[in-house]
């Protein structure tokens, strides 16, 4: 995994970094000695982040572990809430009528929200909620594509002290009310519809639908834009622009616990219903501030673009956290290659976008198909990444075209768990492909065997947590012993979290995609991405997912589910290349036992491909949680084609 270093940073870029300025203030030498002062000293640590932020009330005491770690409790004896530090404290500065997000849907018309048009907005429909009932405490989801009422509904919900359950705009009605129910929402903000890539989409419909059978659920709040009827159940639905009518432009922001939830993300397990997520007040907002404001540079000059859904991690992220930390951002509704093939970095050239985030899946498809279209892309300073591993091919690419050789790849991995990160890149390391600087101080991120134990460079093993963080999700919503049976007992002592991982000799770390996918070939434990990355650096292949399957006499071989780029058949000959790939990069044990193609794999909403459902359906066993899935029927194009693969072989 190992490779050259092919980016070191200028001394001016790490002078005026944001990491770099923190080192000088605390009089540390480097990153790496930052990392061994905060595993010390964790609660020196954990001030300088919880103090990013602030509070009405001061806390007495950073983190308490009276309940274990599965259940630290943080900034204990403060008040606050996340949306002090997102609107409140920017009023009567340069910021107020400065840019807090410009919002573009897929016509173009783009508008631009400033932070005191945000703060009035999210002020008279907080007044909104409060007077149909909703309270301290009462989940209210959220269920938009990306319009600037979107923001709006996060904010508002979280300033009154209720918790925002963001959903993704795509979920059919059982995915959206097996939530609510799980949740007891009160209450649901929706949409009389949208449009996807230019086809109209009822959200109204499939929520009153949901709804029918959500007994907690009492008020649904629908912004109306006139294309699509909606039907009005008197005293339990409400007009957006009605409710907010003559409501005060100004209002007192609910002083809340530390620990109060403000945040209810639910995230897809690989069998049974989703896990709901919780996450405070006061640890979302530092977690924030630290991951993007500290260690990944984002300054009050940047603008943002990282396209993405409010059903994901990201969208709460660019919603409460780039305000927190005075940025703007571009709200995008619809895809990056539509209504043209490149409209990802039309955005970047419109917008004068300086941070962009990317997933790799969306590399490759621009890689294959229409490249950055010589749109300009010099406002640009940094990017980042996250999402799917990425293969060494689509990194440079990335490098070579959007980057220009000149600025930084931040490699971001965590989860939804951890509300946020757990290794990153940082703007004051050098790059070598696919690779991370480090971990996230505080953390105790260790990379482990089964057992627990340490393990030594260049071996693959678990990536853990020795020592909980500010982020962590407070367990999972009403449910404290699944939260136990899927973090903390596979390895006693340590939150597992479920990624294979490696460091090599020179201290970079790399992320090889899910243990679950883990393929083990004649007794020797492989990431899937190796297999991957071999048949995308055929130039033949956009996506892949290798899976394990059974062999009667290895235990396990590999399978092999490919996109091929476009004009490509998979035809013989090209078949034999793309396994002549595997077995001249692997080794012929991992000879592929069967290699079939499709249009498009099945992938989440944050585009990671679902691996474990590929692998179900080649294997004819049950799904499981398929509702994360924005592309579901992408399923039936695998069944089809290794069925159709079975019947060639039998011939």
């Amino acid at each position: 995994m190992s490779s050259s270093i092919v980016w070191k940073p200028s001394e001016d870029l790490i002078t005026k970094s944001n990491l770099a300025a923190f080192l000088r203030e605390h009089e540390i030498a480097s990153y790496d000695d930052l990392l061994t002062r905060a595993d010390c000293d964790p609660d020196w640590w954990w001030r300088t982040v919880a103090d990013r932020i602030e509070f009405f009330q001061p806390y007495d005491r950073v983190v308490n572990l009276d309940k274990g770690p599965e259940f630290a409790r943080w900034c204990e004896g403060g008040t606050t809430n996340i949306v002090l530090n997102a609107l409140d404290r920017h009023r009567g500065t340069e910021r107020w009528n400065a840019p807090a997000f410009i919002h573009e849907p897929e016509t173009g018309a783009a508008r631009t929200w400033t932070y005191s048009d945000l703060d009035r907005e999210v002020c008279r429909l907080a007044s909104g909620l409060r007077s149909i009932g909703i309270g301290k405490c009462d989940v209210v989801a959220i269920y938009l594509p990306n319009v600037g009422e979107a923001v709006v509904a996060m904010l508002a919900i979280a300033k009154i002290g209720a918790v925002a359950m963001p959903l993704f705009s795509g979920f059919g009605v059982e995915a959206v009310r097996t939530r609510l129910i799980d949740s007891g929402a009160v209450a649901i903000v929706t949409i009389d519809g949208t449009t996807r890539r230019g086809r109209p989409s009822p959200m109204k419909e499939t929520a009153d639908t949901a709804a029918e059978t959500v007994p907690t659920l009492k008020h649904i709040i629908y912004l109306r834009t006139g294309a699509y009827p909606v039907k009005n159940v008197p005293g339990r639905d409400h007009d957006w622009a009605a409710l907010c009518d003559g409501r005060p432009e100004h209002m007192q922001t609910e002083e809340m616990d530390a620990e109060a939830p403000c945040l209810l993300m639910y995230t897809s397990g690989t069998s049974g219903r989703p896990k709901g997520t919780v996450h405070a007040h006061a640890g979302f907002a530092a977690k924030l501030a630290l991951d993007f404001g500290l260690l990944m540079d984002i300054k009050p000059s940047d603008r943002v673009l990282w396209m993405s859904d409010m059903g994901w991690l990201i969208g709460p992220i660019l919603s409460f956290g780039m305000p927190i930390l005075g940025a703007s951002f571009v709200l995008a509704e619809g895809a990056p290659d539509y209504p043209d093939p490149t409209r990802l970095w039309r955005l970047v050239e419109k917008h004068r976008v300086s941070f962009l985030g990317v997933a790799p899946t969306v590399i490759r498809a621009f890689m294959h198909r229409a490249g950055t279209g010589d749109r300009d892309l010099s406002s640009l300073r940094i990017c980042a990444s996250t999402g799917e591993a990425w293969t060494p091919d689509a990194w440079l690419w990335t490098f070579e075209h959007v980057c220009k050789r000149q600025l930084p790849i931040i490699n971001y991995s965590g989860g939804t768990e951890v509300g946020g990160g757990i290794v990153t890149g940082t703007v004051i390391h050098p790059m070598k492909p696919c690779a991370f600087a480090g971990p996230i101080p505080g953390m105790g991120v260790d990379i482990t065997d089964q057992d627990g134990k340490s393990l030594p460079p260049n071996v693959v093993g678990e990536l853990v947590l020795r020592r909980p963080s500010i982020g962590q999700t407070r367990g999972l919503w009403r449910d404290d012993e699944r939260y136990l049976e899927s973090y903390w007992r596979a390895i006693p002592g340590v939150w597992r979290h479920g990624d294979w991982a490696m460091r090599d000799e020179d201290g970079f770390w790399f992320i090889l995609g899910r243990s679950d996918d883990t393929l083990k070939i004649a007794g020797k434990r492989t990431g899937p991405s190796e297999v991957e990355a071999l048949l995308t650096s055929t130039g033949k292949v956009t996506e892949a997912a290798a899976i394990g399957v059974k062999d009667p006499i290895k235990g396990e071989s590999v399978g092999c589910v490919v996109v091929m780029v476009p004009n490509q058949r998979l035809d013989e000959p090209t078949r034999a290349e793309l396994i002549e790939a595997v077995v001249s990069g692997l080794g012929y044990p991992y000879k592929p036992a069967f290699l079939i193609a499709v249009t498009d794999l099945p992938r989440t909403r944050n585009m990671k491909v679902m691996r474990r459902l590929v692998k179900a359906v080649c294997a004819g066993e049950s799904l499981g949680d398929t509702s994360s899935l924005v592309n579901p029927e992408a399923l039936e194009a695998v069944r089809s084609a290794m069925m159709q693969s079975a019947s060639q072989r039998d011939n």
